[in-house]
């Protein structure tokens, strides 16, 4: 059959494209899933674009995840069958084949709101590395689509949250999700973080925006004997006196500060039973379509296009020239 691609040409250059897709093909672990929506990764995806990533050299079938009814199965899958609507890591494709992680979607969720559940899946790692109890500070820098879940998160785990951006918008945006600490980056953040807190400071500052330079100065803003979470990836060159920041980790007196990485892909794509690690991708992914079912976590808002795929050159150059105006863009393959 055929069938309909995001391609990333060379760099900056983005066009869909027609392919073929044989469901009949399909491996024996796998499944073959008719998309319904697929959901834009602006950090990682860009950096694609961008031509620099190493792992995925141009030309490029990008995507991250998608929500879709499956129309082939391999021998070997059990516990699903043809029609069953699921969540999975596709591709932006309006077919895909897929063994990575299948996980069902609850009866009544809108697809498009399922598909969030990827971001979702990302900004949930650093809950789950951190020593934040209920009742804690928490500040996240960066308040895009895995910033702003991450605090959504953490508020929901009973933290006092902290949001952190340099955009008005997504200030207000992070407000009406919920966070009800968020302010604006600049040079007086320690003093505005130190009041809120009562000179308590923060338990855990998540660095949700991949700036090295941010992830450095984090740091600044925890309390002592507190952590700062890696949950963006860093890219690009830094160059700085590494010495002060080794000190804030190492030294008593200047912190003592515990710095962990949040990747996803640290934990196991499937729960091992009798792990003493409980999580698994597929667990938190459960975890959180079982959140925006309840409408605890908020994704609706944070969804500013649905586009049909035929508009992915403009939706690109949007995600990286109006960031303000595109934050969580999710193609519809049934335009």
């Amino acid at each position: 059959m055929k069938g309909r691609q995001v391609l990333f040409t060379k760099p900056w250059e983005v066009e869909l494209k027609d392919y073929e897709f044989d469901a009949g093909k399909v491996g024996d672990d796998n499944v073959a899933i008719k998309t319904e929506y697929s959901v834009v990764s602006a950090g990682t995806e860009l950096a694609i674009l961008s031509g620099n990533e190493s792992w995925a050299k141009l030309p490029y079938v990008p995507g991250y995840g998608g929500v879709g009814k499956i129309v082939a199965m391999g021998k070997n899958v059990k516990g699903f069958k043809e029609g069953d609507r699921v969540f999975s890591y596709t591709k932006h494709q309006s077919y895909d084949n897929s063994s990575v992680m299948i996980v069902p979607v609850p009866e009544g969720i809108d697809g498009k709101l399922a598909v969030m559940a990827r971001i979702a899946g990302v900004s949930i790692t650093s809950l789950r590395v951190s020593d934040a109890e209920l009742g804690d500070w928490v500040a996240v820098y960066g308040l895009g689509l895995v910033g702003n879940l991450a605090a959504q998160l953490f508020t929901l785990a009973g933290c006092n949250v902290i949001g952190i951006d340099v955009s008005e918008k997504r200030i207000a945006l992070a407000k009406k999700c919920g966070v009800l600490h968020a302010i604006k980056a600049d040079a007086n953040i320690k003093e505005q973080i130190k009041e809120l807190t009562g000179g308590e400071m923060c338990r855990s500052v998540v660095e949700s925006t991949g700036v090295t330079a941010v992830a450095e100065k984090a740091s600044d803003i925890a309390a002592s004997l507190g952590e700062v979470i890696l949950l963006g990836s860093p890219r690009g060159e830094y160059k700085t006196d590494l010495t002060a920041f080794l000190n804030r980790i190492h030294i008593a007196g200047n912190g003592c500060i515990t710095f962990k990485g949040a990747h996803e892909w640290r934990y196991p794509v499937k729960s091992v039973p009798g792990s003493v690690n409980r999580h698994s991708i597929e667990r938190n992914i459960s975890n959180i379509l079982s959140l925006i079912g309840q409408g605890k976590l908020k994704v609706n808002e944070l969804i500013s296009e649905v586009v049909s795929p035929k508009d992915c050159a403009k939706v690109y150059d949007g995600l990286r020239n109006k960031k303000d105006d595109y934050v969580g863009v999710v193609f519809d393959w049934n335009k």
